[in-house]
């Protein structure tokens, strides 16, 4: 089996949902989640079956956002229900919060965020994958978190960028590289259009 991160964290905000949470939202009802135009609140195609694989893979699954809309943000990723695992007929319909370990939803540096990750998880930054629609949050590979650049949202081709990048930087024999260490470098992904 081809070595995954231990920790693979995404931005919410046009990383997994096409929208800011903060501006496009104005109610959510019973279950849905519906933007200010009236329209349901999904997440990217290919969302779903990544945190699935995530999920199945024993990653530790975080979700960093900067947003100032907190309470609304979480509120969104428990309406929003996850499909059933592809060809698995154990697999069941759940809210999406359920697929996140860790949290990191406040305003500030993305540094912050991934700083109480890895107090809270223990888990090397060497060891982290992360996720994000703008380039200014690339200042976490200061810290050894390796950083993809989703420029049109999250899909299979994106996400598999960054694990190579991950894996280019850190081998199977090298755990945790210093920060100092940790090679700079930024890929960026141009998927299909949504």
């Amino acid at each position: 089996m081809t070595r995954l991160p231990k920790l693979v964290a995404f931005d919410l905000d046009y990383t997994l949902w096409p929208l800011w949470i903060d501006t496009h939202i104005s109610c959510t009802y019973l279950n849905e989640v519906h933007d200010r135009f009236g329209d349901k609140v999904v997440f990217y195609h290919d969302v779903p079956q990544i945190l699935h694989r995530m999920r199945a893979a024993d990653v530790v699954i975080a979700a960093c956002s900067r947003t100032t809309a907190t309470a609304l943000a979480r509120q969104a990723l428990s309406l929003l229900l996850l499909p059933p695992k592809t060809n698995d007929p154990e697999s069941q319909v759940m809210p999406a919060i359920k697929f996140f370990d860790q949290l990191e939803i406040y305003p500030g540096s993305k540094i912050a965020h991934f700083k109480q990750l890895h107090k809270k998880t223990g888990i090397p930054y060497s060891e982290m994958l992360f996720f994000d629609d703008e380039r200014r949050n690339k200042e976490v590979e200061s810290l050894g978190v390796t950083f993809q650049m989703v420029p049109q949202g999250l899909d299979n081709t994106c996400f598999e960028r960054g694990l190579e990048t991950w894996r280019a930087r850190h081998p199977e024999g090298v755990l945790d590289a210093a920060p100092e260490e940790a090679t700079p470098g930024e890929t960026t992904c141009d998927p299909e259009p949504v």
